[in-house]
């Protein structure tokens, strides 16, 4: 790997988010290649094409035949507008009708094979998960839904900003077929310049073993995990190495998200601190662990808020260290804050939750995957039934909103399993806030797959994860059933559910927290 040769005089790297994606925040990762690469000498320039083309997107909405497309483009600005006013977290049957009708415009925005949402783009004939549709969107950029506004947007950059090299990050499947189009447009308009593709899906493809993923001839170096040293080392920064975890948020319009204020993300590590579960596909791509030192990250996050003066926090780790959480008791961030973390003994302390409590935390995401123990203990979840009580109990107590994760149909849970699961959400109802709830996918490079039956699941090259026979004949047909028919019917879980904010789900879940729109029990916010 040679650096490039000396770019032109005032030019920068550009680094580009694509649609689609939750348009409510700036992307961390970019965020800190940003700062990192700014406080070495390299200043960046970004376009977050992501909400620009959202936006942009919603603006060419017309009227439908039927009466809700007619409101919802009727009404585009006063929902865009609501979703940026706290006031409307306050009441969620007018948030939902926010969401509702702006996805609904953007459906009437959509074409062709393209259907649009605020939170994914599917398109009926192109997969991202086949490379040769990637392909075939890179070749054919304007059949792309956003090609007019990504192709415009692109020239002005490339004029203005002469760039070394341009970096798509690709963290979800949704931003796959605009992210290959927009490559393609580059290479096809600027042939001599220099691609680069990372984030955390292209890191996922590069973690399994049995593919190789380089798309040769569309781009120029394909980045595994944190990017930051290669690319200094490509900028001519050779041997020097980011400490700790700068981010720079300037470059991106805080004011444009669709949220009450900038969400600040921040990432105090990479990988899992735990790393042993084993239907995770963190262990199973064997993804290494980096933490910033607590201390550090604490101060920066202080930092950073004092110079941003964002409305939430968001702590983007895998699962934030208890050393972290302690940090943030001891110098509190200064604004509201929510991340995932795993529950261990601290928070099954009332006191220690009580402490977090005070240092702004309003919401916690919990993977508590199971209400079975001998699931959990397959698993290798290292957490047992009742510390998975008590710590639900004590954050409830502490007035801490609780965002809970379930998994069905793994391998080892049968219907029984499940059932106890639902017997321990009922039972903790009044400790949990919000419910996500998912059907397991194998990774098919995963060590469980090996001693199971596999068939096909996704049609793709590209795909992480593998279909399995399951042993106790609890299939995705049966757990489907049982999570439509059974688990979401018991009243105590439907009215979890109904809280769930649509398609932003955990992101905008914070807010109605903060506005307490659901204070049902004493201490809470």
């Amino acid at each position: 790997m040679g650096r490039f040769a000396a770019p032109p005089y005032n030019s920068r790297p550009l680094f580009i988010n694509a649609p689609v994606a939750k348009a409510c925040e700036a992307p961390a990762g970019i965020a800190r290649l940003v700062g990192v690469l700014g406080s070495s000498g390299h200043p960046c320039a970004v376009i977050d094409m992501n909400i620009e083309g959202m936006l942009w997107l919603l603006g060419r909405a017309r009227p439908g035949e039927d009466t809700w497309s007619s409101r919802a483009v009727k009404n585009i600005d006063r929902n865009i507008a609501a979703l940026r006013d706290g006031k409307t977290y306050s009441n969620g049957d007018r948030y939902r009708r926010c969401v509702n009708d702006l996805n609904r415009a953007l459906l009437a925005a959509s074409s062709g094979d393209a259907r649009i949402s605020l939170s994914d783009y599917e398109d009926r004939s192109l997969s991202p998960l086949r490379s040769s549709d990637l392909r075939e969107a890179a070749d054919h950029p304007e059949d792309n839904p956003f090609y007019e506004y990504f192709s415009e947007r692109l020239r002005g950059a490339m004029r203005d900003e002469s760039p070394p090299f341009v970096g798509f990050s690709l963290t979800y499947l949704g931003q796959a077929l605009t992210t290959f189009a927009m490559m393609g447009f580059v290479r096809a308009e600027y042939p001599s310049s220099k691609i680069i593709l990372g984030g955390a899906l292209v890191t996922s493809w590069m973690g399994n073993a049995s593919r190789s993923v380089r798309f040769d001839g569309l781009v120029d170096h394909v980045v595994a995990g944190p990017g930051e040293t290669f690319l200094l080392d490509l900028l001519g920064s050779e041997g020097e190495r980011p400490i700790g975890a700068t981010y720079d948020y300037g470059p991106f319009p805080r004011n444009d998200y669709l949220a009450p204020g900038m969400i600040m993300p921040y990432s105090t590590s990479t990988g899992c601190y735990y790393g042993k579960c084993s239907f995770c596909p963190e262990t199973a791509e064997r993804n290494a662990y980096y933490q910033v030192g607590p201390r550090r990250a604490a101060e920066e996050i202080g930092r950073l808020v004092r110079e941003t003066d964002p409305a939430l926090v968001h702590l983007v780790d895998n699962a934030i260290s208890p050393a972290v959480l302690k940090e943030l008791i001891r110098k509190p961030p200064g604004r509201p804050w929510y991340g995932f973390v795993r529950m261990t003994r601290e928070l099954i302390d009332p006191h220690f939750c009580a402490q977090l409590k005070g240092s702004g935390c309003v919401m916690l995401k919990i993977g508590v995957e199971s209400g079975d123990e001998g699931v959990l203990n397959a698993m290798g979840k290292g957490i047992n039934i009742a510390d998975m009580s008590q710590g639900l109990e004590a954050l409830s107590g502490a007035g801490i909103a609780t965002y809970v994760y379930l998994l069905f149909g793994t391998p080892w849970e049968s219907e029984a399993s499940a059932g106890k699961t639902l017997d321990f959400v009922v039972g903790h109802a009044p400790c949990i806030d919000f419910l996500n709830l998912a059907v397991f996918n194998l990774p098919h490079y995963s060590p469980d797959a090996a001693g199971l039956e596999q068939r096909p699941f996704y049609d793709g090259d590209l795909s992480f994860y593998t279909d399995f026979v399951h042993p106790a004949g609890w299939d995705r047909k049966k757990v489907r059933h049982f999570l439509d028919r059974v688990f979401i019917r018991h009243p105590a879980v439907r009215e979890i559910v109904k809280r769930q904010p649509p398609c932003f789900t955990s992101n905008h879940a914070a807010f109605f927290c903060i506005q307490g729109s659901f204070n049902r029990r004493p201490g809470r916010v």
